[in-house]
């Protein structure tokens, strides 16, 4: 199976609602932004990364104007906002770049390894191979879950199996999407027509969407650091 280099598409706001100024805040000593652009950057699937962002603190930034693999875009007044589609954002940065294959990730999901990167991308091109046409990351369930009626969803009340025997769930959590240009324009949507999963380990599926996620994100980063041997650097004020 060959497999082919990857654009990566990262977009970024300035705000933050739940989370005030998060993308740029330190977590254990980097601004959690770079957590998931060096690891981008490190992989040898994927060409170039295009930030798409309404903050002057990007555009300003002397390192990502002068990196050779980095595209910086100002986002147009129109798709910027809390409530505007992220859909919007990715179809306005495929109409200006247009590409095979695209991978789209977050700022605000630090863990994502090198490692889980690059098995994600390979999984994506086998999925071609196979028929399907995108690719989306997701954490799997086997615990007894129940829908807002308080019905069971996956389980019988009436018969306990072991939760290693219950039919699995899965959820979209928001780590990767891999998608084709003619995929997307088909559906507008990053997940398309025949898409395939891809299980994230639980350790790296963090997606900090709130205080909650960023005080988890603080320690997970510096229990990372304390067993590396680096400095434990936690931060919990806005920088």
């Amino acid at each position: 199976m060959d497999v082919c280099k990857v654009t990566a598409l990262v977009p970024m706001k300035h705000h933050s609602e739940r989370v005030p100024g998060k993308n740029f805040r330190l977590l254990a000593g980097k601004p959690l932004y770079r957590w998931i652009l060096d690891t981008l950057l490190s992989s040898c699937y994927v060409s170039e990364v295009i930030i798409n962002t309404d903050s002057h603190l990007l555009l300003e930034n002397s390192f990502l104007n002068g990196h050779p693999k980095v595209i910086l875009r100002k986002r147009k007044p129109e798709i910027c906002g809390d409530r505007v589609s992220m859909n919007k954002v990715i179809a306005d940065d495929l109409q200006a770049y247009p590409r095979d294959s695209y991978l789209m990730t977050h700022a605000t999901n630090p863990f994502i390894s090198l490692d889980t990167l690059n098995k994600a991308i390979r999984s994506y091109y086998s999925n071609l191979v196979k028929g399907l046409d995108s690719l989306f990351s997701v954490n799997i369930h086997q615990t007894r879950m129940y829908d807002q009626y308080l019905s069971p969803v996956n389980h019988s009340v009436g018969e306990l199996l072991r939760t290693q025997d219950l039919p699995p769930l899965y959820e979209e959590n928001s780590c990767l999407y891999l998608f084709s240009q003619d995929s997307f324009m088909s559906t507008q949507n990053r997940i398309g027509r025949k898409p395939g999963i891809y299980a994230t380990p639980k350790m790296e599926s963090l997606d900090i969407d709130n205080q909650d996620d960023w005080s988890h994100a603080e320690w997970a980063a510096a229990w990372g650091q304390m067993h590396s041997g680096e400095k434990v650097t936690v931060h919990h004020e806005v920088s």
